[in-house]
């Protein structure tokens, strides 16, 4: 069986999803969690950018090693002189160059002729070689180009040293049938390409994502690149989990196979979840909480006497496990220990003691402690952001019921250490709650996006918020984790406004170096 490499992008085409806005720990953890589901290829971010991608990017190349780190780079010097320093420590470094190539982009974007383009393509890839030993050329908007023209470009990029070919259907518009015939074409039609890898990358506006990256696979395509949970721009990019999991099931119609660690699919799609805020619909593909649910009576009765006859994927094949009690208010330290490790989180001493805490005063409240109970916990210490002074939450009080103005009374230690205290009403409990905070922080705030969700089930269950800010202006996001939703409710706000500090006081240090 032939092996076909897989390409995330999570951590670059993932984050432009609308309101995702990671920074450098959090990129850095899912790195490392891709490392271990298997990918052979990650596109950490878009060096040039910014100075924090740049500052992620850095970090993750000089960190995985069992992985291919790549950077994202347009057909410009610049580009390419920036992304090479971010991944010069690198086992492998890698530098993806894009460049439009179908006619309404070369019109109306580029403002170039296609013999332009051709000669930006031909240069920037010979540059690139010169100081990258694997250099990945898209020629962007794929499916909507001219075979001919795509055929030519390729072949002479090739020949300026460009070892993998990717041809992206930028705007999810392809079909299956379409898509796979011109990858066929161009294996038909360019003399050098057996020189290199060929790869897809499949957006899903019309929902085929997959469909057309498995459509590329079986007519030459040796690379599929999606992200975890097919998130991404607009619809989101085809789901690395769906394409895994199709082709292991599969196997006795598609002779490929993949290098992905498919028990670590479940941790992988909850990072990503949990970090990015972007949950998971109940019905997705391999994923979903319903997925391995039987409502009908006759799909019960069936998968009672025959697990097969209803339920093709197993639960353990992708990492779902019984949600049962783990550890209790007696666990050691040592247990606690070996469970984080097992749960494949990388914290340093300090860290897990501080972690250890907050487990023995959840075990005090919560019957049943679950590993998703101990892994949300240990994400918002994994990525807290207690290098600087910060606002801290040193007591709340809301008031609420049916025959009362919801009110809120909040008291913050502002980061220059000083005790504040408000009060304010509102509409219900959580308006209440953040116009308050709002009138304690110095910061124009506004609230764009507030969710909350529950971490497994029953009346004790965590609950998980998630916020999106826009602070003095510029937008991030909020976490927060506690059994009492008002609670999580006040961290998630609280670590959105401490995040865009954290950001400010990086801004600044940067700028006094200089």
């Amino acid at each position: 069986m032939s092996q076909i490499k897989i390409f995330d992008t999570t951590l670059r085409d993932g984050e432009q999803s609308p309101g995702v806005n990671l920074n450098k720990l959090e990129k850095l953890e899912i790195a490392k969690q891709l490392e271990r589901y298997g990918v052979d290829r990650m596109e950490a971010g878009f060096p040039a950018s910014s100075q924090g991608d740049f500052q992620a990017v850095k970090a993750i190349a000089d960190t995985i090693k069992g992985t291919s780190v790549t950077g994202l780079a347009r057909t410009v010097k610049e580009d390419v002189d920036i992304a090479w320093e971010a991944l010069k420590g690198a086992d492998e470094p890698r530098v993806h160059l894009f460049l439009a190539t179908s006619p309404i982009h070369m019109t109306y974007k580029l403002k170039q002729t296609p013999e332009e383009v051709m000669n930006t393509a031909v240069n920037m890839v010979a540059y690139a070689k010169q100081k990258f030993p694997q250099v990945q050329f898209s020629p962007e908007d794929a499916s909507r180009s001219d075979w001919n023209f795509l055929a030519q470009i390729i072949e002479r990029v090739i020949d300026a040293g460009a070892t993998v070919i990717n041809m992206p259907d930028t705007v999810g518009y392809t079909t299956p049938k379409e898509y796979g015939e011109m990858f066929r074409f161009i294996k038909e039609t360019v003399p050098n390409i057996d020189r290199v890898d060929l790869s897809c990358h499949c957006h899903n506006d019309l929902g085929m994502a997959v469909a057309n990256s498995i459509a590329a696979v079986e007519n030459g395509a040796t690379q599929v690149e999606g992200t975890i949970n097919g998130i991404g721009e607009r619809a989101g990019n085809a789901s690395l989990e769906e394409v895994g999991v199709a082709l292991k099931i599969r196997s006795d119609y598609y002779p490929y196979h993949t290098n992905l660690k498919l028990n670590e699919t479940k941790r992988t799609s909850d990072l990503v979840a949990k970090l990015t805020g972007m949950y998971v619909q109940a019905n997705k593909a391999v994923i979903g909480r319903n997925a391995f649910a039987h409502e009908a009576g006759i799909h019960q009765d069936g998968v009672l006497k025959n697990k097969e006859t209803y339920e093709i994927i197993t639960p353990e094949m992708v990492g779902v496990n019984a949600n049962t009690l783990f550890l209790g208010k007696h666990s050691g330290r040592h247990a606690f220990k070996d469970k984080v490790k097992e749960l494949g989180v990388d914290l340093p001493d300090e860290k897990v003691k501080e972690a250890f805490v907050k487990f023995k005063q959840l075990t005090d409240h919560k019957k049943e402690v679950t590993d998703d109970d101990i892994f949300t916990m240990l994400m918002e210490i994994q990525t807290d952001i207690a290098s600087v002074n910060k606002y801290q939450l040193e007591m709340f009080q809301v008031q609420y019921g049916t025959a009362n103005i919801p009110t809120a009374t909040v008291r913050l230690k502002t980061p220059e250490g000083n005790a504040i205290e408000t009060a304010c009403t509102g509409k219900g409990s959580v308006e209440a709650l953040y116009k308050t905070l709002d009138a304690l922080i110095a910061e124009e705030l506004r609230l764009v996006d507030y969710q909350l969700n529950s971490v497994g089930g029953g009346k004790d269950a965590l609950a998980e918020s998630h916020v999106q800010l826009e602070v003095n202006g510029k937008k991030v996001n909020g976490r927060g984790a506690a059994q009492d939703v008002i609670e999580a409710s006040a961290a998630a706000f609280l670590n959105g406004v401490n995040r865009y500090i954290v950001g400010q006081n990086q801004a600044q240090t940067k700028e006094a170096v200089k």
